[in-house]
């Protein structure tokens, strides 16, 4: 039986003119689909073909529902036309020229079934034979045109990740019914193209998430259903359609900026298609000759579209504003919070060379970049190793490239040896240090972490006019004090010297810091203040300080983890009723895992269930030797015969993309660490994989994570070292089924604030507008000189030193003092 929860859906599918492709089309969904066929109904609209279309599809596919229009009323009025017969919760529309894949509406339904904030689920869209792309993310320039980003590419997986965007592509679209309807549907105005971007666009306004989800999967015959329409019509379509779009979506502010543009980027494009050449008139060249002014000048029908779309904009006009009205008063989302979702919207889109000129002009007139940015070029620089099993540095230099390729053209380098990187739609590069000059040189803004700085030579000269963020997530200077306790006191000395030199010389050089948690940020404005940063220019202007030191923890994948293949109780050989400690990090010097061991040693003498499972002993990066409580741990297990009975330690770390199925086997993690500095400013990034795996989390007090799990309740809070506690408190998370289940139910809200997406919001709103730090641009010396002081004012000054000279010091310090003066004069010091 059929879950009852599953919603009932309406499937409309608009028929032109021949009926072929949409009898396929009909069938593949009613006897090929993947969901429950008495909550499947599919709608045929057939849109005044004329040609008996309507009645051989009720022959061919009786299932079907056929609505026959009164009149051609294009996809988004055929489409508002199949949802008035509509009686299922969820809208689905689908091409009549594609075909669905048997999973495509039930993955789409998951997604709106598990997240409540997602309005619509864009699918996937192959060509037929399912080799290219034809629409797997959407974009949108500044001028309203919007667009199919990797369409006509080979697809190589490497957009399979789900992630949210502007609009989805209206061949291939799951919505909510009651969504659609107070959004008013498709906007008939705009009979077809850009009636999915208006929809989308009008969602996300309003606070409604799209989703792209790749498990949603069609195949499309690339617009064969417009193969009766020229080319003219359809730019005049896409012309006045981009206008209408933005007339009604972009606020008061920006559209004041780019509606002139826009306007004048469409005459552009019409002339330039039309190779329309100004001097065809010879305005300025010749005397006026009545029988030549009176000639004709023909103008290609591609031209003329351009022009029309203008002319038919204005009559929309009176009817748009009205529409506006309701749109902005509606919206719950600034323009700059959709920026990220519009991709890289300055791109001209066109490579006309007379429009090429023209769009950098307006670009340039109308103040555009300040508004949408320009496309930059961004270097990621990290000394961690890229790989399949990457430790924190290199997990957050990875997402960080990640984020920002949805809008510029990133590069992410390593100086540690390439071995077997993840798919990424960004270049990824190794180089020695030697070497990084050149990225160094192609690049606008350069963000690196760790010695990053000290390799890459030139960057380090304050002259440099380089744009440089410090990602200083990682307190190293701290991390060292607990890491080198075996060395001798010269070695560790010697070596906290040189790490808080790395670290002063970032602070001293950087454009833009960020750092993991508020705690940081209290601890790096220290640092900073010290290094004569905090000027009072920059105070004045900004005194939070955030233009220059932002907070931008590590994050975690938007969408919650699924499994796709065995986990850890499979690798282990563990029971399905064990129950499960996850530790998922490393096992380094400055974190407890002993008293973590102990505890579990006390607790399995009343539970014979739980096992400990470290997640990887070995780090994946080849520099970072084994630390000594890596060692220690293992010999504790060992002493109190607990290894491979309680305590299982898993050598190699486990690849990154495979992580979920081990932490979907997991029934709590747990952190442990002593109580000292490293502690109270450190960031665990591992605990975050319990945040996205909806495990209840047990950790030790004393950092940033504790507050938090002890503020929003996700687990529980333990005093350093307390093996009695620790023992307590994993019992509770373990057994007490209500007690976790409220956990789960509490960290599924959390675990919204830190998506990647979130979390380097403020490293993206850098990139769109990098500029040297306020200390850093030239004549920045204070603008009012020292006061010249009367005779009567010097007077006043000296008497009030001798008194505080004679109350620091009595008679013997007024003399020294004074002494110093006179040989200061005679210096010509004076």
């Amino acid at each position: 039986m059929e879950p009852v929860s599953l919603p009932a859906v309406s499937v409309v599918v608009v028929n032109y003119r021949g009926a072929d492709d949409t009898t396929t089309c009909l069938r593949a969904l009613l006897d090929d689909l993947d969901y429950p066929s008495e909550l499947l109904q599919v709608i045929c609209v057939d849109n005044a073909s004329g040609d008996g279309s309507a009645e051989r599809v009720r022959a061919a596919v009786p299932r079907a529902e056929v609505v026959e229009a009164p009149e051609n009323l294009g996809f988004a009025g055929g489409c508002n036309l199949g949802v008035k017969h509509a009686r299922g919760a969820v809208l689905a529309f689908l091409n009549n020229d594609a075909r669905p894949d048997r999973g495509w509406l039930r993955e789409a339904v998951r997604v709106l079934r598990e997240e409540p904030t997602v309005g619509a689920v864009a699918s996937k869209v192959l060509d037929w034979e399912g080799r290219e792309i034809d629409f797997v993310d959407a974009g949108l320039t500044w001028f309203g045109m919007g667009y199919k980003r990797h369409a006509g590419q080979v697809d190589d997986g490497r957009h399979d990740q789900p992630r949210d965007v502007l609009f989805g592509t209206g061949s291939a679209l799951v919505v909510r019914a009651s969504l659609f309807a107070e959004l008013g549907g498709f906007d008939e105005r705009f009979f077809m193209f850009y009636e999915d971007v208006d929809l989308g666009w009008r969602m996300n306004l309003r606070g409604w998430r799209v989703r792209y989800e790749p498990k949603s999967l069609t195949f499309h015959k690339h617009h064969a259903s417009m193969s009766t329409v020229d080319s003219s019509r359809e730019l005049f379509l896409l012309e006045r359609n981009a206008l209408a779009s933005l007339y009604k979506n972009f606020s008061d502010e920006t559209l004041a900026k780019v509606l002139p543009a826009a306007l004048a980027l469409v005459t552009r494009r019409a002339t330039a298609r039309g190779d329309i050449d100004p001097k065809q008139l010879e305005i300025t060249r010749r005397p006026a000759d009545p029988a030549q002014d009176a000639a004709p000048v023909p103008v290609p029908r591609q031209a003329l579209a351009g022009f029309l779309a203008v002319d038919q904009f204005v009559e929309m006009l009176p009817s748009l504003a009205e529409s506006r009205k309701v749109e902005q008063a509606a919206r719950r989302r600034t323009d700059a919070d959709l920026l990220p979702l519009m991709r890289k919207a300055m791109e001209p889109a066109y490579p006309l060379p007379r429009y090429l000129a023209a769009h950098d002009v307006l670009v340039e007139v109308f103040g555009l970049e300040a508004a949408f940015g320009r496309p930059r070029r961004v270097l990621v620089l990290t000394g961690d190793a890229i790989s399949d099993r990457m430790a924190g540095p290199a997990i957050r230099a990875w997402h960080m490239a990640d984020v920002l390729s949805a809008e510029h053209e990133v590069r992410l380098v390593t100086t540690n040896p390439l071995c077997s990187p993840p798919e990424a739609p960004f270049p990824i590069a190794q180089a020695r240090s030697r070497d990084l000059g050149a990225h160094v040189d192609w690049a606008d803004v350069v963000v690196l972490q760790g010695h990053g700085l000290e390799e890459t030579g030139t960057l380090k000269d304050k002259a440099s006019t380089k744009i440089v963020v410090c990602d200083i997530y990682d307190p190293m200077h701290l991390e060292l004090l607990e890491q080198s306790k075996d060395d001798t006191d010269e070695q560790r000395e010697k070596h906290l010297v040189s790490v808080t030199a790395v670290l002063n010389n970032q602070l001293a050089r950087g454009d833009f810091f960020l750092c993991a948690s508020e705690r940081q940020r209290h601890f790096w404005l220290g640092h900073l203040t010290a290094l004569g940063r905090l000027t009072p220019a920059l105070y004045d202007n900004d005194p939070t300080v955030r233009s220059l030191l932002a907070v931008a923890p590590f994050g975690l994948p938007g969408k919650p983890p699924q499994r796709t293949g065995p986990g850890l109780r499979d690798a282990l050989g563990l029971d399905a009723d064990d129950k499960v400690v996850l530790w998922a990090g490393g096992v380094y010097s400055w974190f407890d895992p002993l008293t973590l061991v102990q505890a579990v040693d006390r607790l399995r003498g009343k539970r014979s269930d739980v096992r400990l499972v470290f997640l990887g002993m070995k780090h994946p990066n080849p520099h970072v030797p084994d630390m000594g409580i890596a060692g220690q741990t293992r010999a504790l297990a060992k002493r109190l015969d607990l290894v491979g009975s309680h305590v299982f330690f898993n050598e190699s770390w486990v690849p990154y993309q495979d992580r979920q199925n081990w932490l979907l086997d997991a029934n709590c993690g747990v952190t442990t660490h002593f109580e000292h500095v490293e502690t109270t400013f450190a960031f665990r990034t591992r605990v975050l994989d319990y945040l996205w795996s909806g495990l209840p989390i047990v950790t030790t007090d004393g950092d940033s994570f504790a507050d938090l799990v002890s503020r929003e309740g996700l687990g529980v809070v333990v005093p350093a070292e307390d093996t009695d506690a620790l023992a307590a408190a994993l019992e509770k998370v373990l057994y007490d089924e209500e007690f976790a289940a409220a956990c789960a139910e509490r960290i599924a809200v959390v675990r919204e604030r830190f998506t990647w997406e979130v979390a380097l919001a403020p490293l993206v709103e850098f990139c769109r507008n990098p500029r040297p730090a306020a200390d850093r641009l030239p004549g920045t010396a204070p603008l009012v000189p020292n006061p010249v002081l009367g005779t009567r004012e010097k007077v006043q000054r000296d008497i009030k030193l001798i008194r505080e000279y004679l109350d620091a010091g009595g008679p013997g310090e007024v003399a020294r003092r004074a002494t110093g003066r006179v040989l200061k004069k005679l210096r010509g010091h004076g």
